[in-house]
């Protein structure tokens, strides 16, 4: 009996050391541990570049390591602080699936089926009809302006170029412009905001912006190195009316936006009716 319960001893003292050195060998590859969780070898390769020097690599493995305890000290924490309730995201995950899956079906729908064509017409009806809408946030202009080194020739063609309505000396303008001019815009019939145009030229209209536009039509100022010509065509004050010119891409935005709605809502119904007509879908009282 003696040595029946020795044998018994043995065996079990065996058995335990052979599996301490199981669960000593199975983390033998192991670069950190919090709490039960563990980061081995495999975990980080293929997160240094080929061609990386040895030392930068040491850094950025133990920088991943860092970071791989950090987040698995806040997962404990979290774990151990929020009720079951919380941590139980299977439902999340789930809507989230599903809104991704929605998402990339109406995005398909989208670009298969959206009439992108936007008439000129159609434009000018949404603009007539929704005017009260398009309220400027901020003062605009029609401008042509004209940037020249104070060393350049010709400045007094200049002051009369940029001045007259003569299509030909627009030309020369131009064509001065191209060769000489530091920087320029001569493009008079669209409208831009008048605070870009204040960033480009020493005007102190800071003070009253609005009484300013009213006042000066035709500006010529300079700085150390250049000459500043300005001719202000037209502008209109904020809190007035945008001027359709002004809306033209907002309009066609809004009107693919409530079209890419009407499309959603028209695929919705019309899922709605095809599930009507079978037996996969039942309402229970």
């Amino acid at each position: 009996m003696f040595y029946y319960m020795k044998r018994l001893l043995y065996i079990f003292i065996m058995i335990t050391s052979f599996s301490c050195k199981i669960k000593k060998d199975k983390h033998a590859d192991a670069l950190a541990r919090v709490y039960e969780n563990y980061l081995y070898t495999d975990d980080v390769k293929g997160i240094v570049p080929k061609g990386l020097k040895p030392e930068d690599s040491i850094a950025l493995v133990k920088k991943y390591i860092n970071g791989w305890i950090a987040e698995n000290l806040i997962l404990h924490k979290a774990e151990q602080n929020l009720t079951e309730e919380q941590k139980n995201v299977d439902k999340q995950i789930k809507d989230y699936r599903n809104s991704l899956i929605t998402f990339a079906y109406e995005r398909e729908l989208i670009k298969q089926k959206l009439d992108t064509v936007i008439t000129s017409e159609e434009i000018e009806t949404y603009y007539s009809q929704n005017k009260n809408n398009f309220e400027l946030k901020d003062n605009i202009i029609k401008v042509l302006y004209v940037k020249v080194s104070k060393k350049s020739p010709k400045i007094q063609k200049i002051k009369t170029w940029y001045r007259s309505e003569l299509p030909k000396d627009r030309e020369l303008l131009e064509s001065y412009c191209h060769q000489y001019a530091e920087n320029f815009y001569l493009d008079d019939n669209s409208w831009l905001l008048f605070d870009d145009l204040l960033k480009e030229i020493p005007i102190q209209a800071a003070y009253n912006k609005e009484l300013f536009l009213q006042n000066n039509r035709f500006i010529e100022v300079s700085d150390s190195s250049s000459l500043y010509f300005v001719n202000i065509k037209g502008f209109q004050i904020k809190n007035s009316i945008s001027p359709l010119a002004f809306e033209k891409e907002n309009i066609k935005n809004i009107i693919l936006n409530k079209r890419k709605l009407e499309l959603i809502s028209s695929m919705k119904a019309e899922v709605l009716k095809e599930a009507g007509g079978n037996k996969n879908v039942e309402e229970f009282k």
